[in-house]
């Protein structure tokens, strides 16, 4: 080839390369760009960077960058950035401050993101403002009995049941945990030589989580609110409910005294053999009792919970949401339904951390086999009842899904029972005695 042609070439191909790299340039362009807010550590911050490369590799029209906020001041920031009108498009909310946003008018209605016709989160997982949602939870979470399975077969004990149908009621659980109670002679909490103040192994212990203690109040027929978010924690109801948790350590013996075991120790307790019975939320299974059956050979169980008069559990998950002030609504919303798809965050669900949102997975047996068929978790029956059908047919939401300033209320309410857990005062006593305090909570005062 002479070489003049070979210069002529290598031009013609130069300017292709020119001309690709300038359609690149001009499509990045074209993309919208739009922001998700996010508190965590450089290696959360990396993940996501990866799973936003996914979603652009996916499609040509949006752009996502990552606002990364510390978690500790993540709300003042964003209140700081509000102030400023410099709010992200999108970005994680803790599902506590998710309706004091909402009504201020800072998030937007998305009642619209999925179609009729989509596969879309359980309606339990809707965060719902004067009856519209403003965010769907990222994950479903339920609160579930874990419970160590030789412990039982050692005692000659039933395992605690995977099927709502066959949950205990109130007097069969304590029965059980009376009997899983082991002092340090070996005598369960039923026998006349039971030694209550050297207590070995508990029959139960309960997560200090404080917002966890709703449900029982619900499985008595009673709630905290009602349909409208009103205050109605001072019905007989709910009040016995909560008598009944502080009861379990003051009269029987067969749980620590309610918030002094931590939220963290549940795979220890059950290894070790502190406790028996341990009522969690599912995320146990991903953040400790996976770990813990690999490495330390623990054989746990999963059971529903028992209940005082109605069978339930409650759910809850962190949530994801648009800000009213986006100048990108429609991409915004399009990110966030992406995103919130379980094969974007299937290292999340497969670990056990999080659970599915779409009721797809609830209901279509391949998506249930694909999600419980994993090493990490107890067998596929005793997971499908206890978890799957449980999180579809008994699960009611945490009260923040609708009932705004829940964090005022539960921080008074904590402090207000602190002296029943001691046994120093009666729940009903001193419900009555701070009712208007805690409504004033709940008005946000």
């Amino acid at each position: 080839m002479k070489k003049g042609t070979k210069l002529l070439s290598l031009a013609l191909v130069l300017a292709m390369v020119l001309s690709m790299a300038a359609g690149l340039a001009a499509q990045a362009e074209d993309r919208v760009t739009i922001t998700y807010s996010m508190w965590g550590d450089s290696e959360e911050v990396r993940v996501l960077e990866e799973t936003i490369k996914k979603f652009e590799d996916e499609q040509d029209k949006i752009h996502v960058e990552v606002v990364q906020i510390d978690r500790a001041d993540y709300v003042g920031a964003l209140n700081t950035r509000a102030a400023g009108n410099n709010l992200p498009d999108t970005g994680i909310m803790a599902e506590d401050a998710v309706l004091m946003w909402a009504e201020q008018g800072m998030l937007a209605d998305v009642s619209n993101m999925y179609g009729a016709d989509e596969a879309k989160p359980l309606d339990s997982l809707a965060f719902t403002f004067n009856g519209s949602p403003v965010g769907y939870s990222v994950s479903n979470e339920v609160l579930l009995t874990f419970y160590d399975r030789k412990a039982f077969a050692d005692a000659g004990v039933a395992s605690p049941p995977a099927s709502a149908d066959q949950a205990w009621d109130w007097d069969t659980f304590v029965d059980v945990a009376k009997q899983m109670t082991l002092d340090v002679n070996g005598n369960n909490a039923k026998s006349p030589d039971f030694d209550p103040n050297n207590i070995k192994r508990y029959g139960v212990m309960f997560c200090p989580d404080f917002w966890q203690l709703e449900v029982w109040s619900v499985t008595n027929g009673g709630a905290w609110y009602d349909a409208e978010g009103n205050v109605t924690i001072n019905t007989p109801e709910a009040t016995e409910a909560l008598q009944r948790i502080a009861d379990l350590s003051l009269v029987h013996h067969v749980a620590p005294q309610y918030g002094t075991n931590t939220a963290t120790t549940i795979d220890q307790d059950l290894v070790n053999g502190n406790t028996a019975m341990y009522i969690q939320g599912q995320w146990a299974v991903g953040v400790w009792l996976g770990n813990a059956h690999q490495s330390d050979g623990l054989d746990y169980g999963v059971g529903v919970l028992p209940y005082m008069q109605d069978k339930a559990t409650l759910n809850t998950g962190g949530v994801n949401v648009a800000f009213a002030t986006s100048q990108h609504p429609t991409e915004a919303m399009e990110w966030l339904k992406w995103y919130a798809k379980e094969e974007n965050s299937w290292g999340l669900i497969e670990s056990g951390i999080w659970m599915p949102v779409l009721s797809s997975y609830y209901t279509d047996e391949a998506l249930t086999h694909k999600w419980v068929d994993n090493p990490n978790f107890p067998p596929y029956d005793e997971y499908k009842a206890a978890v799957v059908d449980y999180a579809m047919n008994n699960a009611q939401p945490t009260s923040w899904y609708w009932v705004n300033n829940t964090n005022l209320f539960n921080d008074a309410l904590s402090t207000i029972l602190a002296p029943c857990w001691s046994g120093n005062a009666k729940v009903a006593d001193v419900i009555a005695q701070n009712i208007d305090a805690l409504k004033a909570a709940n008005q946000g005062n």
